[in-house]
């Protein structure tokens, strides 16, 4: 199995890369957040993952390990296949995946195109237990964590600002760093509204 390329970027798309290593120039399927965080140009390594199938033999790229295992995570639920699982890696980065898997958030699952209601369930009950004992997060992580958001939320509705508007920026900023404490998820939440 193909584990890693490492090579010369020869092509850049928001949907694949080609990279040349030695002479053999590599067609690699990524994701809109891998495709951010590429090079113009440059030597770079890509993390893969090989999907063989009867019919052919697919490289999918990834800049970061947690992005790949979020990945394989993913196409290991029935119903996701890879280009679901890629379509959700480049509406949502990998942390925010986990942590909407791990919060049981469906409605923030069931808003990547393509996800409907019972896929979105399917996610959560298939993966929940996986993510909360990989990444050593239990169930009173996450009731922290809506506690905090409840006490950003309620402050920033104090403040005069509207709740929807409100919640988009705590998610956002819970979806980039979920350790903050509230003084901090209302500071950096503030910068965003």
């Amino acid at each position: 199995m193909i584990t890693h390329l490492q090579g010369r970027l020869v092509e850049k798309y928001p949907t694949h890369v080609v990279i040349d290593c030695h002479g053999v120039g590599y067609f690699v399927n990524i994701s809109l957040n891998t495709f951010s965080q590429l090079p113009e140009g440059e030597d770079i390594r890509l993390l893969t993952h090989l999907q063989v199938k009867e019919d052919s033999h697919t490289l999918y790229g990834f800049m970061d390990g947690s992005e790949r295992e979020v990945f394989r995570m993913l196409i290991s639920v029935s119903g996701i296949g890879s280009s679901i699982a890629r379509t959700m890696l480049s509406s949502m980065d990998p942390i925010q995946i986990r942590n909407a898997i791990a919060e049981g958030n469906v409605p923030a699952i069931q808003a990547i195109k393509g996800i409907g209601a019972k896929t979105a369930q399917r996610v959560i009950l298939d993966l929940k237990d996986k993510i909360l004992k990989i990444y050593d997060q239990d169930e009173v992580y996450s009731n922290s964590n809506n506690t905090k958001k409840d006490e950003a939320l309620s402050a920033l509705e104090v403040l005069g600002f509207q709740r929807k508007q409100a919640e988009k920026a705590v998610d956002k900023v819970l979806g980039q760093d979920a350790s903050l404490s509230v003084e901090n998820i209302i500071k950096h939440a503030l910068k965003n509204l």
